[in-house]
C-alpha cells in the first residue's frame, strides 16, 4: 500500500496538486470574534482578505483539535498501513503538536509519523509535494521520513511585505517602526529559517521587489521546483511567475494564494517565493 500524506492548510497547495497526489489537507481555523471558520471550507481566501482589510482587529487562527487529526488518521488507515503527516512550523501554529497527540487517540491500527516542516506557505507545500511523489514509488515510511527531513534545508522562502501595518497590529513590531516604513515607502523582504521569520533586506518600490525576487528565484543551482504566492494581487504574482518561468522554463512552478495563518500578519499585498533546489 502507498503511504498516505497528510498536511494542513498552511501549505497553500493548489487543488489540482492535492487531487493528483492524493494529499489530505486538514484546514486550520480562523476566528473573527466569536465566529469560527475552517480555512478554505467555511471561509475562502478572497473573503478572508476582504475581512482582513475591513476589520479593525486582526483575526486569530488556531489548529484543529487532536481529535480532528485522530479522525483523519483513522479514515486514512482504512486505505493504508502507513501515514506521514507534514505540518507547518511549530513556531507558527500548534498543528504539529495536535497531530502528535492525535496519534494517541486513534481507534485503528496504523503506523503514523509526523514531521515539523519548519516552514509555511508553499515552502511547506513544496516539501509535501516531494514527499507525496516519493511515496508513490513504493518507499517505506522510515525511509520517507529520512528523505523528507533531508529535503527541508533545500527549501528557501522569501516574502515581500507591502507594508508593516499588519505586523504592527499583531504586536510583532512597534507601530512607530511601521509608520516610518510607510512614510519611507519601505517594503521589507523576510525569509524563513529554522521555523522563524527573519529580515533579509528592504526595498523602495514594487519594481525593485520583483527584480529582487526574480534574482532570488533564479539564482540557485539545479532548481527542482518553484512557487509564487499572493495575498490579493494575483496579477502581480502572475507577472512575477511568468518572468521567472521565462528564465527557468523547465522547472515546475506553482501559483497559489497565501493562507490566513501567514496572511493575518503579513497583509494583503504580500508576495512569497519558495524554491526547492540542491543547495542548502
Amino acid at each position: 500500500m502507498t503511504i498516505r500524506i497528510v498536511t494542513d492548510s498552511v501549505c497553500d497547495l493548489p487543488a489540482d496538486v492535492i487531487e493528483d497526489l492524493k494529499i489530505t489537507v486538514i484546514p486550520l481555523n480562523v476566528h473573527y470574534g466569536t465566529d469560527a471558520f475552517k480555512d478554505g471550507v467555511d471561509l475562502g481566501r478572497n473573503e478572508f482578505y476582504r475581512k482582513l482589510q475591513t476589520s479593525k482587529v486582526l483575526p486569530k487562527t488556531s489548529a484543529p483539535s487532536p481529535a480532528v487529526f485522530a479522525d483523519t488518521f483513522d479514515m486514512l488507515a482504512e486505505k493504508t498501513s502507513e501515514i506521514l503527516g507534514i505540518f507547518v512550523s511549530r513556531k507558527f501554529s500548534a498543528a504539529y503538536d495536535a497531530a502528535f497527540q492525535g496519534i494517541k487517540l486513534m481507534d485503528r491500527k496504523c503506523k503514523v509519523a509526523v514531521l515539523d516542516s519548519t516552514l509555511g506557505a508553499m515552502g511547506q507545500g513544496l516539501l509535501v509535494i516531494e514527499a507525496a511523489k516519493k511515496a508513490l514509488v513504493g518507499i517505506n515510511l522510515d525511509e520517507l521520513v529520512q528523505k523528507v527531513a533531508e529535503t527541508i534545508p533545500q527549501i528557501h522562502v522569501r516574502a515581500s511585505l507591502g507594508s508593516l501595518k499588519y505586523l504592527a497590529m499583531g504586536g510583532r513590531i512597534g507601530k512607530a517602526q511601521a509608520l516610518l516604513a510607510s512614510v519611507l515607502k519601505i517594503k521589507p523582504i523576510l525569509g524563513i529559517k529554522d521555523g522563524e521569520a527573519f529580515p533579509v533586506t528592504k526595498l523602495r518600490s514594487k519594481v525593485k521587489v520583483h527584480e529582487w525576487l526574480t534574482s532570488f528565484a533564479t539564482g540557485f543551482a539545479n532548481t527542482k521546483a518553484l512557487a509564487v504566492e499572493y495575498g490579493t494581487d494575483f496579477d502581480a504574482a502572475k507577472a512575477l511567475a511568468k518572468r521567472i518561468a521565462s528564465i527557468l522554463p523547465n522547472v515546475p512552478l506553482y501559483l497559489s494564494q497565501i493562507n490566513p495563518v501567514i496572511g493575518t500578519h503579513t497583509g494583503p499585498e504580500t508576495i512569497i517565493v519558495s524554491v526547492l533546489s540542491d543547495e542548502r
